[in-house]
């Protein structure tokens, strides 16, 4: 018997209709799809500032660094590398 709460107020979803549940199954998968795609526009925001300081490299002196010179990160003070 899982309860949930709801503007302060206890439900027993056992106690629920049918077209209770799946309103809240509903509700359940949307509060989920937005966790993960807040999730992958974080990840997103991340690779636009990736991109934006290799843009930024490449202007200014000519060239992006390469993968064996590793990308620096602000913040973090070590060279990132991925081994394959």
């Amino acid at each position: 018997m899982p309860i949930i709460k709801i503007d302060g107020k206890d439900y027993d979803t056992d106690d629920l209709s049918e077209e209770t549940k799946a309103q809240l199954g509903s509700l359940q998968f949307v509060q989920s799809e937005l966790a993960r795609l807040q999730a992958q526009a974080a990840a997103l925001q991340t690779a636009q500032i990736a991109y934006g300081k290799a843009l930024k490299e490449t202007l200014e002196t000519g060239k992006a660094p390469t993968e064996e010179e590793g990308a620096e990160i602000e913040g973090l003070g070590e060279t990132i590398e991925f081994d394959e």
